[in-house]
């Protein structure tokens, strides 16, 4: 019993697991939508395109979660702009902003004499060294987040499933889905200082997809992505405790694990399911002398 307390009584490992806690709740709505709507190549383009508000940031002396805060904004209005254009693909769109977004954080980073901008902390984040401070940011964004998710459920469903019937229902789906950038970007925004760029499509995306095979509603696979993700990053900061792990990579690995677990499950659920219930023998066809004539 020891062996799984000893480490949460440490001050900094049980602010790193209220984080990761909050982490899970802000990025399973956002998640599940990217899951739904199969954007996860948009997130992590968005993801990326938060260096160079860091980058510069960081070099000027300013607060980073502002830095990532502006080019969050800058990716969701190119993403929205590019994504009204017909003559450009989504897929195209944001690759491009991906790669030039990249590209100009990178420049940034080398304009630097001494690289003061710590690419390792912006890439992997740094769980461990969570304040008080940043739980009380971490609590507002979760609220945001909620506040949205509630408020735009319906258009985000339709828009989910057929964004046509989205317009006919009258719920803006261009205005929904700008909206669903800002929830995606906030999801990040608040935990790109906490599991790094790289690893936070770890808690946005797995837990999701986790959940999918067992829930039976849209705020089913949400709650059920929270609790996936919170187990996550318990046991991501247990094992990390004990092996001499990266805290952050330990918790994203392990929410992988859990959805290659799940649909593992799901799959014997299936095949288990199929042999107790087999799919009922088709009828014979009739025969000609069983066939009524027809006056």
């Amino acid at each position: 019993m020891e062996w799984l307390t000893a480490p949460f009584e440490v001050t900094f490992v049980q602010r790193a697991l209220w984080a990761g806690m909050l982490v899970s709740a802000i990025c399973a709505p956002a998640g599940t939508w990217v899951v739904l709507r199969g954007m996860a190549f948009l997130g992590d383009a968005m993801s990326h395109g938060l260096l160079p508000g860091v980058a510069l940031a960081a070099l000027l002396g300013g607060n980073l979660m502002v830095g990532a805060v502006v080019s969050a904004v800058v990716m969701t209005a190119g993403v929205t702009a590019l994504g009204r254009t017909p003559r450009i693909s989504q897929d195209t769109g944001i690759g491009l902003l991906f790669v030039g977004m990249l590209s100009l954080g990178v420049i940034i980073v080398s304009r630097s004499e001494s690289f003061a901008v710590d690419l390792t902390g912006f890439l992997f984040g740094d769980v461990l060294a969570v304040r008080e401070r940043d739980l009380l940011v971490l609590a507002v964004a979760l609220l945001v987040a909620l506040a949205v998710s509630v408020l735009g459920h319906r258009a985000f469903l339709a828009l989910a499933f057929d964004a046509r019937k989205a317009t006919t229902l009258g719920l803006r789906p261009r205005l929904a889905h700008a909206l669903l950038l800002g929830l995606l970007g906030l999801a990040i925004v608040a935990s790109f200082h906490i599991v790094g760029t790289l690893l936070v499509l770890g808690l946005l995306i797995a837990p999701p997809a986790a959940a999918l095979p067992w829930a039976r509603s849209v705020r089913g696979v949400m709650a059920l992505a929270a609790l996936l993700g919170a187990l996550a990053t318990f046991g991501g900061l247990l094992l990390s405790w004990h092996l001499s792990t990266a805290a952050g990579a330990t918790v994203a690995a392990l929410a992988v694990a859990f959805f290659f677990l799940s649909h593992a499950l799901s799959g014997l659920r299936h095949r288990h399911t199929t042999r107790r219930d087999p799919a009922p023998t088709p009828a014979p066809a009739p025969t000609p002398a069983s066939v009524p004539a027809v006056d």
